[in-house]
């Protein structure tokens, strides 16, 4: 039986290109065909795997034996942290556009 990491290895690097070249052409097709008034939940969508990513880079982390490693996980979590609050904070600016003005009373309109 193969386990995952031994055929990761095995693959050939041209493969690995061609699988990386057609997930970001996959990836450019799907956004690009989504409307506008579905962007907002996408991105909630997509801070739940930014979450993810994080723990992610967290666990290579705390598993990281060699300075190098230490160093490179850490930018990771660096990395993923700006990225997952900043996809939160502009999720969160999205959503106000679609909160309408304060109505304002006819007493305070009449001062």
């Amino acid at each position: 039986m193969t386990t995952v990491s031994s055929v990761a290895v095995s693959m050939a690097p041209m493969a690995v290109l061609t699988i990386f070249l057609l997930a970001i052409f996959v990836g450019f097709e799907v956004v690009s065909k989504v409307s506008t008034t579905l962007h907002t939940p996408l991105m909630s969508g997509a801070n739940a795997i930014h979450g993810i990513i994080l723990v992610g880079a967290i666990i290579v982390a705390d598993k990281a034996t060699s300075g190098l490693e230490t160093t490179l996980s850490i930018i990771a979590v660096v990395l993923a942290t700006i990225n997952m609050v900043g996809g939160f904070v502009v999720t969160d600016r999205m959503l106000e556009m679609f909160k309408g003005k304060p109505k304002v009373k006819k007493e305070e309109v009449a001062k």
